[in-house]
């Protein structure tokens, strides 16, 4: 059972790395949302980009991402898991929510994003743009707790399917 949790767990992280590369597609000035608040400035202030411009994406994003993810959620556990009571949905979707979590600051925030050339943006190299450790930690820390209550809005539509 462990291994097959650990193997759903690569897939829709998997997913969730495919997606977030596709918002660099053209440019990763395309994905600067991503990016801390100084760092958009900077991009709008050289002219890099606009305010418009970002806000745009970053709804594209919501619009596109979320839904995507939470439908392999649901799938996950309500189709493939067939996960038969709130309390096993429930705790399927905090775990895959905290590991995606715990994943999206260490290795996309810190790792990917603080190695990758893919996002440097030419023009913004004196410009700092990976989050510190406290910024990561506060941020999953906020996440980690909005996970909780979300889970059981998870683990409900996954019952439902």
């Amino acid at each position: 059972m462990i291994l097959k949790y650990v193997i759903e767990n690569i897939i829709f992280l998997g997913l969730f790395t495919v997606l977030v590369w596709c918002y660099t597609i053209g440019g990763t000035i395309n994905a600067v949302f991503f990016y801390p608040k100084e760092y958009q400035q900077a991009a709008i202030e050289r002219g890099l980009t606009t305010e418009e411009s970002i806000k745009k994406r970053r709804r594209i994003f919501h619009w596109t991402f979320i839904p995507i993810m939470l439908m392999a959620l649901i799938i996950i556990v309500g189709v493939i898991n067939k996960a038969d009571t709130f309390k096993d949905a429930y705790l399927q979707s905090l775990l895959f929510l905290e590991i995606m979590n715990i994943y999206d600051g260490i290795v996309i925030d810190k790792i990917w994003v603080g190695y990758s050339k893919l996002w440097k943006i030419d023009g913004m190299e004196d410009v700092p743009f990976v989050q510190t450790w406290k910024q990561v930690l506060i941020k999953r820390s906020i996440l980690a707790a909005i996970w909780i209550p979300l889970s059981a809005a998870t683990a409900g539509l996954a019952l439902i399917v």
